[in-house]
């Protein structure tokens, strides 16, 4: 339990600046996690996302293991708000089609140059009872 709060509290911390994020129409092409992967396990997992409304972003990530596991389709959805006066999103994800595996979480998109954005995360995963910081990356148009 004291992990889950200093990782919450980390998180708030994370949303330190604000960013106003107006999504509706815009596109999010991306990688999925980036964050404790070691230069030999990487792999090519992109991120698709389209703003629906300006609160509200769908998407999906594509990921495989290796050459003999099975393609993944990973299911998410982001929504906008303010919380504490800084612009955040509530994060919910699903693992493959299957919701039994259901990971909830908080995160801010800083844009680092016209359409360049770095993408941290604190996620939250239903099934494993885990807690884990997340770095994505990616552009917007």
């Amino acid at each position: 339990m004291k992990k889950m709060i200093l990782t919450l509290a980390l998180g708030l911390l994370v949303v330190a600046s604000t960013n106003a994020q107006n999504t509706k129409g815009d596109w999010y092409v991306g990688t999925g996690d980036v964050s404790n992967v070691a230069w030999t396990d990487w792999s090519i997992a992109p991120s698709l996302g389209y703003g629906v409304t300006d609160k509200l972003m769908v998407g999906f990530n594509l990921s495989q293991v290796d050459s003999t596991a099975d393609l993944m389709i990973d299911l998410h959805a982001r929504y906008f708000m303010t919380l504490g006066g800084h612009d955040v999103y509530a994060y919910a994800s699903t693992e493959g089609l299957n919701t039994d595996n259901l990971s909830l979480g908080l995160g801010k998109m800083f844009t680092v140059h016209k359409g360049v954005y770095l993408d941290p995360k604190i996620v939250y995963n239903l099934a494993d009872k885990t807690t884990n910081m997340m770095l994505g990356f990616g552009l917007k148009f």
